[in-house]
């Protein structure tokens, strides 16, 4: 009876489990056979011709899109892109990136060294023509493929230029391009490394350890600044491996976890770190994300430097690339990552609906729970990772973002540039009084408006009045309001000088000294870098807080 019993506990979870097994598998079939059937007859008996495969992947994205952001479908055509974006930014090509607006496409970067820059093309450019062939009416993905090729191979390129009243024909061999993971690194003082890691593609751990490598052949460098803004990630390996390089080993750094044991796994350092002493600061901001966020979160979790900044954005997401039939790819979703205390920073809960995208909310304050670094201070999960030191950012004004958004410094810099065969050096360089006169008279005569807060809220106002019916009793007192506040272009252009000047002055430096010379020039008026500089450069306040003291025990709540 008891031999009965046993076999009876053994069989009913197998069964369960083979139940189980067979109710998922048929609700799979079913629904493929009915995705079936309904391409097919859309496919047979539709009024028009219809695309098939441009029909499926239009199925395939929206059932994708009610997942999450991160899983994609990649058909074979695609996977080079994907590649270029995601594992490793080499390809054949001239070294430029593009910008369409409106009806026309400029060269928006030209990477420095390479075959565009010494064929003299410049940011800038209108794009008429590749091998004959008018860009009018192409998409980005069309033009891309145009530009890029195999190395050796040649394309012919139709140029307008400011200031030129004939069009520029260029022909250009293409090469490989391999646009680094680090667009600059080099010593800000004496004592002090800079490293601005832009990505985490392939080769990027490489090429952090030859920067360090190289930077401490200064022997007065004590400290570094790390600087992740505006990175959203990559590889989550080579974020391990980086980490190593300052982390002692046998460290855990790492935690993976999905749904199936497939999709786990433990990262520790596994070698003896090359700058164990160094005094660090990493730097982050919104747009710091993934591998950006488990660099910095373990730095902060395992107490080995300060994170300086602004909160960053938030996921705490792996994806892996799956491989499908037809040389197809998908980047899937298949765990959540948890740095060295255990937290995971996702800020997002996605609730896959059943609308067209995945809905998500963030996470509840209620859920958020406390995490110990290893010096005992408290941080917390689903909070993305905030900074030791936060820093404020000033607001910048509506004009000065409807200038930059609307092209209208880019178009600026392209007219100065035409104007000015050299500047001075980056430490000298200085946009005047004058210079900037210059500039308020060029967008006085282009057809360029925005609006104010004020006048956003106004119209708010405006449209609510409106539709309560309140309008047609007050509308002279409405109007004069209207009025009184309509801004005027001249004097705002006035008042937002400093910033507006800012960002004229890094793109002009971009015209002539390229990605390496924007960053260097920022340097001297970063309010972050600034504070990560002090922070690190004063040993008492540096150690304070990696020990936790006093405002320094607890590192920031969600809200």
């Amino acid at each position: 009876m008891r031999r009965k019993i046993v076999y009876t506990l053994i069989i009913l979870p197998i069964a369960f489990v083979l139940w189980s097994f067979t109710a998922d598998y048929f609700q799979v079939s079913k629904q493929l056979e009915i995705f079936a059937s309904v391409y097919r007859e859309v496919n047979t008996y539709y009024v028009d011709d219809i695309n098939p495969g441009k029909l499926f992947k239009t199925g395939v994205d929206a059932m994708l899109r009610t997942l999450d952001p991160y899983t994609n479908f990649y058909t074979e055509s695609e996977i080079e892109d994907y590649k270029i974006e995601h594992v490793s930014a080499d390809y054949g090509g001239i070294g430029i990136s593009s910008l369409r607006i409106g009806d026309s496409v400029f060269v928006y970067d030209v990477y420095e060294g390479y075959a565009a820059q010494k064929a003299d093309v410049r940011a800038g450019d209108v794009i008429l023509s590749a091998n004959g062939k008018s860009l009018k009416g192409l998409s980005g993905d069309e033009i891309d493929g145009l530009m890029k090729g195999q190395s050796g191979t040649s394309i012919t390129l139709l140029l307008g230029r400011t200031g030129e009243s004939k069009t520029i024909e260029k022909t250009i061999t293409r090469e490989e391009i391999k646009v680094k993971n680090i667009s600059y690194y080099g010593m800000i003082n004496d004592s002090t490394g800079y490293i601005k890691l832009d990505k985490f593609l392939q080769d990027c751990y490489s090429e952090t350890r030859e920067a360090l490598v190289d930077l401490q052949k200064n022997p007065k460098m004590t400290q570094l600044v790390f600087d992740l803004r505006g990175n959203g990630g990559g590889l989550l390996e080579e974020s391990v491996r980086i980490l190593n390089l300052f982390i002692q080993k046998g460290q855990l750094l790492v935690t993976q976890k999905g749904r199936i044991t497939g999709s786990n796994n433990v990262y520790k350092a596994e070698a003896d770190p090359i700058a164990p002493e160094l005094r660090i600061a990493v730097l982050v901001d919104k747009n710091s994300a993934s591998a950006s966020e488990i660099t910095a979160g373990n730095f902060q979790d395992v107490d080995r430097g300060v994170v300086v900044g602004q909160r960053s954005y938030g996921k705490g997401l792996v994806q892996q690339t799956r491989p499908l039939t037809f040389n197809c790819q998908m980047k899937l979703t298949v765990a959540k990552y948890y740095t060295a205390s255990g937290r995971c920073v996702q800020t997002k809960i996605y609730t896959h609906t059943s609308s067209e995208t995945s809905a998500f909310e963030e996470v509840a304050d209620s859920s958020i729970k406390p995490f110990k670094t290893k010096n005992g201070r408290t941080v917390f999960d689903g909070s993305a990772v905030y900074p030791d030191v936060f820093v404020s950012l000033k607001d910048t004004s509506n004009i000065t973002k409807s200038l930059y958004h609307k092209m209208v410094i880019f178009d600026y810099a392209s007219y100065y540039r035409t104007k000015h065969t050299a500047i001075d050096s980056l430490g000298d360089f200085k946009f005047s009084d004058a210079d900037y006169n210059d500039f308020v008279n060029f967008v006085l005569a282009k057809n360029f408006d925005y609006s104010t807060q004020t006048e956003l809220a106004f119209n708010d106002l405006l449209e609510t009045s409106k539709h309560d019916k309140y309008y047609a009793s007050a509308n002279k007192e409405i109007d004069f309001l209207g009025n009184k506040i309509k801004h005027d272009r001249k004097a705002d252009l006035i008042n937002a000088k400093e910033e507006i000047k800012s960002l004229i002055e890094k793109e002009i430096v971009g015209r002539y000294y390229f990605q390496s010379g924007k960053n260097r020039f920022m340097m001297k008026n970063d309010p972050v870098l600034l504070q990560a500089l002090y922070t690190i450069s004063n040993a008492t306040l540096y150690n304070s807080i990696l020990n936790g003291e006093g405002d320094y025990k607890i590192i920031g709540k969600k809200k």
